[in-house]
């Protein structure tokens, strides 16, 4: 079991949750319960996933990895559904966007390293 908080992915995902609700603040009071409320739950998803992964077995955390990638996933549609309706500037969008795919790349990477250990780990036990 390891302190989520050690986990630069989390980190970084932390940091973009805190960023998407600086955001949508200015998002119009209609969408509070509809796009602004969405984008906060799929962004603060990643690394609450992250955070509870951290205490479960390797394989449940590849799991919630996973599961923090479809958040990301999520997030990243959200950012550019709220440039299209022009709840977000370009420059705010791109900066939005290119902080969730580097979180989906960092997440990718923690899992592909999961993977390894746990191959590795096998491959041991079978010796």
């Amino acid at each position: 079991m390891q302190d989520f908080r050690n986990l630069a992915v989390w980190r970084k995902a932390h940091a973009l949750t805190l960023k998407t609700y600086r955001a949508t603040e200015c998002f119009p009071r209609a969408e509070l319960f509809g796009l602004t409320s969405q984008l906060r739950r799929s962004c603060a998803s990643i690394a609450a996933n992250l955070a509870e992964g951290c205490v479960r077995t390797q394989p449940e955390f590849a799991r919630f990895i996973q599961i923090a990638l479809g958040s990301a996933s999520e997030t990243a549609y959200h950012f550019l559904l709220a440039r299209d309706l022009s709840f977000l500037a370009q420059d705010e969008y791109a900066f939005l966007s290119e902080q969730t795919a580097e979180v989906k790349r960092m997440l990718t990477s923690l899992q592909q390293k999961i993977q390894r250990d746990a191959g590795s780990t096998s491959r041991t036990r079978s010796k």
